[in-house]
């Protein structure tokens, strides 16, 4: 499947977004007006094919040095299990807004194997969130 992967928010289903996240565990309760306004206050990124449209989501809160926060990952039916989510979560992690950040982190139910993969650990006892941590300590 050809794909490619765009942080341009003008190309976003955001219908298709907002009904993926409310048939999600995490966003049940959002509204439209919430999906909207995550979307205007997020850095946003879409998976999209040319002959299907957008394929996935996600979107990041970050200060751009100290911390970011990877939220609303999603793969949408019937994509999933193609790679789509490891090559997004990537695409994610490579931009310099994101690389050079000291800690990323996200919360996650089920796909702990998924973040595993680039480095991320669970953090403390809690069994959702999970981050890299990058920062130097003296």
């Amino acid at each position: 499947m050809t794909y490619y992967i765009s942080s341009d928010k003008q190309q976003l289903d955001i219908d298709k977004v907002h009904q993926a996240i409310k048939a999600s565990y995490w966003g049940s309760y959002r509204s439209m007006e919430m999906t909207k306004t995550t979307i205007e206050q997020s850095m946003c990124f879409g998976v999209y094919s040319e002959k299907e449209g957008q394929l996935g989501f996600a979107r990041v809160l970050t200060d751009h040095v100290v911390f970011a926060y990877i939220m609303d990952v999603i793969i949408f039916e019937p994509y999933q299990g193609k790679g789509l989510g490891k090559k997004l979560i990537q695409h994610i992690l490579d931009q310099p807004e994101i690389n050079k950040v000291h800690t990323v982190a996200l919360k996650t139910k089920d796909a702990h194997k998924l973040y595993d993969a680039f480095g991320f650990q669970k953090v403390g006892n809690s069994d959702m969130w999970m981050a890299m941590d990058k920062a130097k300590y003296n």
